[in-house]
């Protein structure tokens, strides 16, 4: 590979000549940028491609393949730096204007460039395949391999005699990388810090999550079996397959990206792939409180509960922040306590030095070896946890778990979808009925009561944000119900000129059924504090 590759790339050039060829491209990108009302990820790269290829053409001599590059990063790195500050603003939010009862409307993608890129990319590749070493290409650093694979394209293109510009030169080289070292198409969406989901529906329609809003992109997939080809590779890495015999998935990617893939013959429209991106930020219960997802009273609160080991659970519904509330509230787990944590596809990302994560399995072949969450939480009893950290409660695991919160592992934490905290009382003792055991309903609901101390419920609203809407305390039982106190609540106030709601969060101030528990951590006057 190296021997193709020799002498193709000149040394960079001096600071001045960069300086000038990253000034005049950068202006015209942001004159282009000014006159467009919305742009995506894929458009602006081939924006700044186009605003490139426009300064080279007035540049006296003929800058390196390596400087143009850099001046494409350069120009690519400023122009979402912009987008994302734009987008802020903005919040992606309907247009006041708008009725509200009118019949909604099919969105279209973004215009999407021409197939010409995709069209030379098949053309190249297999004389790329053939001049390559695949065990060494795969050794190398995405950068290098792709210098290194530049500079072949562009002796290939030059002996089948395509004509291409500079952009659709990058454009080419990219696809090609993509598609080798990583996830083809997705790529430019997983680099894309404003994306938080991305969903796959068939080879045609691919729509990312941004401000909380959905949004159709223009990414596309040759057919189904290059959407196939990729699920097959993210499920590889965590030694699971997805096939016909195996048509539901669950995954996570090398960064903590938990993935879901379900293909044909249950995914009529082709294989869908649903990815929740691992956010690369840090989220505290501080940092919440400063984005408004909660009262900074409410986060001393929870610290508190974390702290003082409370059972907790989180409930809300698919993509409300349940596992980042999680995550957030772990963070008070102490250093020298032993943590086991189970989940379907490993996402948690605690920060103690003492954890065990475990993670279920699916059936093989022969319909045998599958470990369930049931299995791993009563192995997790014999392991000596002092918590345990459970993903997700869905099915008969629900009775392990409030055995698991009433035996002396207290402080453990789990989530369950569920709409309110009553919601969530009602679904664990309906999970326990789902298990096959005929215990009367007045003894699971004793379970119930006397394993699960605080219940919070998290809520993605119709702007976009994710906020908590209820912390709400399990205070015992009045004969047959369990009984329980809201701490705090969420009020929806309205809704401000620029779309996002107004609200306020509200203290009972009353005196939480956990005070003694708080002051035996010496945590009381704190609790009274933040109670009000």
């Amino acid at each position: 590979m190296e021997d193709a590759t020799t002498g193709a790339v000149r040394g960079p050039a001096g600071s001045a000549e960069l300086s000038l060829l990253r000034s005049a491209a950068g202006a015209r990108l942001k004159a282009t940028l000014e006159n467009r009302s919305a742009t995506n990820q894929r458009m602006l790269f081939e924006l700044a491609n186009d605003a490139l290829d426009a300064a080279l053409a007035e540049t006296p001599s003929q800058p390196s393949v390596e400087l143009q590059r850099q001046v494409l990063r350069d120009l690519v790195d400023e122009a979402q730096r912009q987008l994302a500050s734009t987008q802020a603003e903005a919040g992606a939010v309907t247009d006041a204007a708008e009725d509200p009862l009118a019949e909604s409307t099919a969105r279209a993608a973004p215009e999407s460039r021409s197939n010409r890129v995709h069209d030379v990319k098949a053309q190249v590749m297999p004389q790329l395949m053939q001049r390559i070493d695949i065990g060494v290409a795969s050794t190398l650093a995405p950068d290098e391999l792709r210098r290194q694979i530049g500079d072949i394209v562009e002796q290939i293109t030059a002996e089948l005699r395509l004509q291409l510009n500079a952009g659709e030169l990058r454009s080419v080289i990219r696809l090609l990388v993509d598609d080798m070292i990583g996830l083809g198409p997705l790529e430019p969406l997983l680099a894309d810090d404003t994306v938080t989901d991305i969903m796959v529906n068939g080879p045609n329609q691919v729509y990312v999550e941004r401000g909380g809003k959905l949004v159709l992109t223009d990414t596309l997939f040759r057919d189904d079996a290059h959407v196939m080809h990729v699920a097959t590779r993210i499920v590889t890495e965590v030694g699971r397959r997805v096939d016909e015999s195996q048509p539901l998935v669950d995954a996570r990617l090398k960064d903590g990206s938990r993935v879901n893939i379900i293909v044909p013959p249950l995914a009529i429209d082709g294989p869908a792939i649903a990815i929740r991106k691992f956010s690369k930020k840090e989220i505290t219960l501080d940092v919440m409180s400063r984005q408004g997802n909660i009262a900074p009273t409410m986060a001393t609160v929870l610290k508190i509960a974390s702290r003082a080991r409370l059972n907790v659970l989180i409930s809300g519904g698919t993509g409300s922040g349940k596992t980042t509330l999680l995550n957030a509230l772990s963070r008070m787990i102490d250093h020298g306590e032993r943590t086991v944590t189970i989940e379907d596809a490993a996402e948690l990302q605690l920060q103690q030095p003492h954890v065990v994560r475990l993670e279920t399995r699916p059936a093989n072949l022969e319909g045998e070896g599958e470990i369930t969450m049931r299995h791993l939480l009563k192995n997790a009893l014999r392991m000596r946890p002092d918590r345990i950290i459970l993903g997700e409660i869905r099915g008969e695991e629900a009775i392990d778990m409030l055995q698991a919160m009433n035996t002396g592992h207290d402080g453990s934490m789990c989530t369950i979808h569920a709409n309110t905290p009553r919601d969530a009382l009602t679904r664990l003792e309906n999970m326990v009925a789902m298990a096959g055991f005929k215990l009367p309903p007045e003894a699971v609901r004793e379970q119930i009561q006397s394993a699960v101390h605080l219940i919070v419920q998290v809520s993605r609203m119709r702007d976009g944000k994710r906020r908590i809407t209820h912390v709400t305390e399990v205070t015992g039982m009045e004969g047959e119900v369990v009984t329980t106190q809201d701490l705090f609540r969420y009020h929806f106030d309205g809704e401000g000129e620029d779309g996002s709601l107004r609200g306020r969060f509200e203290s009972a101030n009353i005196r939480p059924h956990f005070m003694p528990r708080a002051e035996y951590f010496g945590l009381g006057n704190r609790l009274m504090e933040a109670m009000g």
